[in-house]
């Protein structure tokens, strides 16, 4: 099987046009990330067909669902993906159950990749089944809509900013959610959002959008450390971390997560994990301090050997982004010019990178 997600589209409206061509992954969690109005949406209704691009080619690993060159479009109720929209949209005078069984059963019985007890396991949402949508909250009408258009079967997955309508308490909730969908499903996400933290989550690959065009498609941790997108100047800006569980210090509940192909650690406060575990990381480029030297005596607890790779200017006059190699894993650090200057930065120095366990992500 052709394990890719093959995608190119030209639209052109009065006031916009998308213009994209974009080898994605098969598998795991595509973003697409960037500001409203730089065609993040248009491009998913494309590829579910909702709207039709002038001249376009979906391809969703072995299937063709639009080839304009060949005259090929197939509907989109007769392409095999689901669909989760900022609002839920849940039938109100149906129950929850009902929900779910409306899509599931539109699903011949030898077609079906996810079962019911699966689909209501991964969201949570066992406990809601005799429940109507008005006695739900918000977070909980998401993962009702999620778990309905998983039991569609689908080939691919398409969510548009499914956290957008929810507050921070509510986003809180779900994502633990999505991050399982990630983990125990293998079925293709491609993920609307302009959160950079939602992206650093949950994203294993990145596509940044703006005016209708790519500025660039990498994997999540390499494209979020460049210095050369805009996604660097905000202050938000930082670099994921896919780290491995060394130790857990009960005491003082602190986590200890190795970086990849290195002998270097973070600890971070979190609860207890299993050793040898898996944990995405997020270090902000602002939480990031510099220092000629170790430190020792100090309340930062994670005190790392980088070395300068290069810098530009910030968004803000006073601030400068400065790239680090930590043995092999990037950071991003924002710092005042005068701070640059007072330490004399350059390519190749070696220094120290500074960060607190509390402000670590994970």
């Amino acid at each position: 099987m052709n394990d890719a997600i093959h995608v190119r589209l030209q639209l052109h409206y009065p006031d916009f046009s998308l213009d994209v061509d974009l080898d994605l992954p098969g598998r795991g969690v595509t973003a697409l990330y960037g500001h409203s109005g730089s065609g993040k949406t248009t491009c998913l209704r494309c590829i579910a067909g909702l709207e039709r691009a002038e001249q376009g080619f979906v391809q969703i690993n072995d299937e063709v669902w639009q080839d304009s060159h060949h005259k090929r479009f197939v509907p989109p109720h007769k392409r095999a993906l689901g669909y989760v929209f900022q609002e839920a949209s849940l039938f109100p005078h149906l129950s929850v159950l009902a929900n779910l069984e409306f899509g599931w059963r539109r699903i011949p019985r030898a077609q079906r990749r996810v079962d019911m007890a699966h689909a209501t396991q991964l969201l949570g949402i066992g406990h809601l089944l005799d429940r109507h949508p008005q006695h739900l909250s918000g977070g909980e009408r998401q993962r009702v809509g999620i778990a309905r258009a998983l039991l569609t079967s689908p080939r691919l997955l398409l969510m548009d900013e499914p956290l957008a309508a929810l507050d921070s308490q509510r986003k809180s909730e779900i994502l633990p959610y999505l991050e399982r969908l990630h983990d125990e499903l293998d079925i293709p996400v491609l993920y609307v959002s302009h959160s950079q933290d939602e992206v650093a989550r949950l994203a294993d690959h990145i596509v940044l959008l703006s005016a209708g065009k790519a500025l660039a498609s990498g994997p999540v941790g390499e494209t979020l450390a460049r210095l050369d997108l805009p996604l660097a100047l905000g202050d938000d800006a930082g670099v994921v971390i896919d780290g491995q569980v060394t130790d857990y210090d009960l005491d003082y509940q602190l986590l200890t997560l190795q970086l990849p192909n290195s002998q270097l650690s973070v600890r971070v406060a979190h609860l207890p994990l299993a050793l040898g575990k898996p944990l995405r990381f997020k270090v902000q480029a602002r939480d990031v301090s510099l220092s000629l030297h170790a430190g020792e005596q100090s309340s930062i607890l994670n005190r790392l050997p980088v070395t300068v790779v290069s810098e530009i200017a910030a968004d803000n006059a006073a601030h400068v982004l400065v790239r680090l190699d930590a043995a092999g894993t990037p950071l991003l650090a924002r710092i005042t010019r005068f701070s640059r200057d007072h330490l004399q930065l350059h390519p190749g120095q070696a220094l120290w990178a500074q960060i607190k366990a509390v402000a670590v992500l994970a």
